[in-house]
């Protein structure tokens, strides 16, 4: 499996922005796919995520703010981030997993930074 997000990018506080991440190969139906980010000196942590039926987790943080969803033809998940605040600068990182396999896969990371 082969995950490719969209760039991210430089963005004022209180703008919006919006990641996509394709996945290809051998895609189970049931699955789920998130978002993470890793901000500099800390861990990765979760962003969002959806599973195949549809059903979302957000971290408590970010609700109000963030919003995720998915495209199941096309085998893609977006993140639409509104009020960006410079602590939301991170590397964000596609995830995928099999909901009844093991196996995880990771995106290259694209960085979001937001500064004045």
């Amino acid at each position: 499996v082969q995950l490719q997000a969209s760039e991210g990018g430089l963005v004022q506080p209180g703008e919006s922005l919006s990641l996509s991440c394709a996945a290809s190969g051998s895609i189970f139906s049931d699955n789920v796919m998130a978002w993470y980010r890793q901000a500099p000196g800390t861990a990765r942590e979760l962003v969002a995520s959806i599973t195949s039926g549809g059903v979302t987790a957000l971290a408590d943080s970010l609700k109000g703010r963030f919003t995720i969803s998915r495209n199941n033809a096309w085998n893609m998940v977006y993140l639409q981030m509104n009020m960006l605040k410079p602590e939301d600068t991170a590397v964000y990182y596609c995830n995928y997993r099999p909901m009844y396999r093991r196996g995880e896969y990771w995106g290259q990371g694209t960085l979001v930074t937001v500064s004045s």
